[in-house]
């Protein structure tokens, strides 16, 4: 038989991006995603032992991403229990190389030690402080190699002028070909069973202010293929590749 292999991931491109479009199967996904969250359907799920706080999904790109990117170094703001970088430190690991930079305000002592005690602790190295400060940064920056490939996700305060400042932070630093994800753009979504928390929501959250931040810029684009395929997602839209 035929290498087939080339074939079959473009027909996954190509469904992926039909997916994405089919507006009533993401309208299903997002209500029964919301659905689910009466039951704290993203508390339920840890990584390696350690509680991640992720939709399943969401946990399945950046597992593909990170295979496909390879990047040298991960900056995720927003640790919760710690689970999330877990998860990262281990696709660094199977890459043989690479650092994740954990940044949270308040790093409570039970979850450091989760992640500093956990055998793939070693490829985490976290910072306590706003990820805005400029304190914070210069201690992020310290840590990225010359040449070194950035990827950055941002999963800390959801509100819109929090996001703002951290895309004007953090997205120069994300390099050519690397993946800058802006978590919970879902709270922009208004829908009958849901009523975002801290007043988030209604221009106030992820999506408002990644969608103003890409009109003023190039260097980010929506990946059809990833946020296409997800449909069960917290971050619709917010998977941008950084292009140029």
């Amino acid at each position: 038989m035929k290498d087939d292999r080339a074939e079959f991931e473009q027909q996954a491109r190509r469904d992926a991006i039909a997916l994405g479009e089919d507006e009533a199967i993401n309208r299903d996904g997002l209500h029964l995603l919301r659905e689910a969250g009466k039951h704290r359907y993203t508390y339920l799920w840890s990584w390696l032992g350690v509680p991640i706080i992720q939709v399943p999904s969401d946990v399945m790109a950046m597992q593909e991403i990170i295979w496909e990117t390879k990047p040298d170094i991960i900056i995720e703001t927003g640790i919760a229990r710690g689970g999330s970088a877990i998860f990262l430190a281990s696709m660094l690991q199977l890459l043989g190389r690479g650092t994740v930079v954990g940044v949270d305000i308040d790093i409570r002592a039970h979850n450091r030690d989760s992640i500093e005690s956990h055998p793939l602790g070693h490829r985490v190295r976290l910072i306590e402080g706003s990820s805005t400060d400029p304190d914070t940064l210069a201690q992020v920056i310290a840590m990225i190699e010359p040449g070194g490939k950035v990827m950055v996700i941002l999963d800390s305060d959801h509100s819109y002028t929090h996001v703002k400042n951290e895309l004007a932070a953090y997205a120069p630093l994300v390099t050519e070909g690397q993946f800058l994800i802006v978590a919970d753009t879902g709270l922009a979504i208004e829908s009958d069973n849901f009523t975002p928390p801290h007043g988030w929501g209604n221009g106030n959250d992820p999506m408002a202010a990644m969608d103003e931040f890409l009109a003023a810029g190039d260097r980010f684009e929506i990946d059809p293929v990833y946020n296409g395929k997800l449909l069960m997602t917290s971050s619709p839209r917010g998977y941008l590749r950084c292009v140029r």
